[in-house]
């Protein structure tokens, strides 16, 4: 990502106002951060699928016709939208990811949110009543294709779970902290509407915004706000996306982004034309499609 923002035009510029806006170099914090999700690294993914949705527009001939981002993403997917400026996403990037560490350093410190594959609905209901039965708490904090799940559970009862999931044929996969996308996160969410977004101007979206919690179609600067901000507190459905975007003729979707996971699931890759745009292959060139949407990506 660092050569990335070094060397391409429209990353570059994007970089210039993320610099000017915090006072500090984000490619040379960006190389010296020691943690994962530190605010220059998230920033850094900001200006990465920013710059790689422009290159995507491009590739495609024409703007997308509808735009949507899981978690994170939902960012960068505002700004291209048009609801949100940069100066302003910079600023909430770099000051979320505050808001958050300081939340669960207290609250909620030792929940963690594990991800995993192979597991029907049906088998993971059975498992999260289990946990229910014994007094444990679960949250679903994103549904990513049919059989591919997150799941937030106590720390205390992870390695029981991934054996539970094993036992079923699933397939544990990585590990994540903090956690995200719950009801329980509620005062987290107070917390960020009024801290970072009382005051901040939302425009209607130039292009339409797929909500990555339920695939509705958000048009209005309200529509978008509130989705971010219910990022915090509501799982992400990114079968309910890829519907969405079926629902409405798109034949092709570009992930714009450094991505591994969304692009590549089934409910994408089996029913759309999917043109990865990463870093690393940014400057590969590409067919032009029929129809287009644009997917923001999130690690």
């Amino acid at each position: 990502m660092a050569k990335f923002l070094l060397v391409d035009n429209d990353a570059r510029e994007l970089t210039a106002v993320a610099d000017e806006v915090l006072g500090y170099s984000v490619i040379d914090r960006y190389g010296q951060a020691e943690q994962p999700y530190e605010p220059p690294e998230r920033v850094a993914f900001l200006l990465v699928c920013l710059a790689l949705a422009r290159r995507a527009e491009r590739a495609a001939g024409a703007p997308a016709g509808l735009c949507a981002g899981p978690s994170f993403g939902g960012l960068p997917a505002a700004v291209h939208a048009g609801a949100l400026t940069l100066p302003d996403a910079v600023t909430i990037t770099a000051e979320w990811t505050t808001h958050v560490k300081e939340f669960f350093a207290t609250a909620y410190s030792d929940v963690v949110t594990q991800s995993f594959a192979r597991v029907p609905a049906e088998e993971l209901a059975e498992i999260r009543a289990e946990l229910a039965a014994e007094g444990e708490w679960s949250e679903i904090a994103c549904h990513v294709d049919e059989r591919f799940w997150m799941l937030s559970v106590r720390e205390s009862r992870l390695e029981w779970l991934r054996q539970r999931l094993r036992a079923v044929g699933g397939f544990p996969l990585y590990t994540m902290r903090p956690p995200m996308h719950s009801p329980a996160f509620a005062p987290l969410r107070d917390r960020i509407e009024r801290e970072l977004f009382a005051g901040l101007p939302f425009a209607d979206p130039a292009i339409p915004v797929v909500c990555d919690h339920d695939g509705s179609l958000l048009t209005s600067a309200e529509g978008v706000r509130t989705m971010l901000l219910d990022g915090v507190v509501r799982p992400v459905s990114w079968p309910a996306v890829a519907d969405a975007f079926a629902a409405r003729g798109v034949a092709a979707v570009y992930v714009a982004g450094p991505d591994g996971l969304w692009g590549r699931v089934p409910c994408m890759s089996s029913r759309f034309d999917v043109v990865t745009l990463t870093p690393r292959d940014a400057l590969r060139p590409r067919g032009r499609p029929r129809q287009s949407a644009l997917a923001g990506s999130d690690r």
